[in-house]
């Protein structure tokens, strides 16, 4: 069976434009997943708000999973606040099967995103839960959460 470990964000001070914050909506989304995950006999585990990138990193690796993903929204520049949209999934270059899932995610984003042109994914070697983590993983930004249309999606 695979092991799966959900990382949703730990980040409470980044808040959302409509209300709330990155680390209460991420987790709302872990919550969701979970059924489904169970559903498909995929066991997981899950860090928690108390929890640091770090800390979850070390928790990950520490739990041998096979896949690590997390969770977060993005936010623009100062000067760009509000303007941007989109769906960015990371990966580490390299890694197949980051890749692979990277590609998967962003094939059924495409299919719910309002702007599907606006979903991609990036290889990258300077986010942690990508580059630290011994588990393939992808992190992925679920819009931005300064952009009402985003933060309403």
């Amino acid at each position: 069976m695979p092991t799966i470990y959900l990382s949703p964000s730990t980040q409470q001070y980044n808040l959302f434009v409509t209300g709330g914050s990155e680390e209460y909506w991420m987790n709302l989304i872990a919550d969701a997943m979970e059924p489904y995950l169970r559903q498909y006999g995929i066991k997981f585990y899950r860090n928690t708000p108390e929890m640091t990138a770090g800390s979850s990193i070390r928790d990950s690796n520490a739990k041998d999973v096979d896949f690590h993903i997390a969770l977060h929204s993005n936010a623009s520049g100062e000067n760009q606040a509000g303007k941007n949209r989109g769906i960015i999934v990371f990966n580490y270059p390299g890694s197949r099967n980051g890749e692979r899932m990277a590609n998967i995610l962003v094939d059924n984003f495409k299919k719910i995103y309002p702007l599907p042109d606006l979903v991609k994914a990036v290889p990258s070697i300077s986010i942690g839960e990508v580059s630290r983590t011994n588990a393939p993983s992808v992190l992925i930004e679920v819009g931005f959460h300064d952009n009402v249309e985003d933060a309403e999606w």
